[in-house]
């Protein structure tokens, strides 16, 4: 198998792997909890995304790498990291729900740009180099947990939930 091919496969498989995950584990909890206390985890994990700056770094990607693929994921991901804190820091405030859009709308339009800049400057697979997991491990539950804040914020808030649990949303 050819190494562009093992990585779409790769990609694919760990899409389909996550997406099982959320829907048989993760999505059944969070959406019914109260807006803030389910967003909080997703918020955390997107934190981690200045794993990004990887593809600045020598030595672990391929000196090849396409610099406009590197730098665009990378300062892309460090945004979102830091909408993600931002979000997070001011989850329960008016504001906070804003950032919330704005990172949840960057953090995805980020992904997907990633996506077609990897296609449109000729990406190989090898050229990764160590930074290999990010697209094929890590992207694709960032994919599927912008598709759960969507989901999240689109969802009709539970007042009965949300006053149970004594948490305002």
């Amino acid at each position: 198998m050819s190494p562009q091919l093992c990585f779409f496969v790769s990609i694919a498989f760990s899409t389909i792997a996550w997406g099982i995950v959320t829907a048989r584990y993760i999505w059944p909890v969070l959406r019914l909890q109260p807006r803030a206390q389910a967003l909080r985890p997703l918020f955390v994990l997107h934190s981690f995304r200045f794993i990004g700056l990887a593809f600045l770094v020598p030595g672990v990607v391929s000196p090849d790498l396409p610099s406009a693929f590197a730098h665009s994921a990378a300062y892309g991901d460090i945004i979102a990291a830091t909408l993600a804190l931002l979000s997070l820091a001011s989850l329960r405030s008016g504001a906070g729900i804003f950032i919330a859009w704005v990172f949840n709308l960057w953090g995805s339009a980020d992904l997907l740009n990633a996506f077609y800049r990897a296609n449109h400057d000729g990406l190989l697979a090898g050229q990764l180099g160590a930074a290999y997991f990010i697209p094929t491990l890590v992207v694709p539950v960032l994919l599927i947990t912008h598709g759960l804040v969507f989901g999240i914020f689109l969802q009709p808030q539970n007042e009965s939930v949300v006053h149970e649990r004594g948490h305002a949303a």
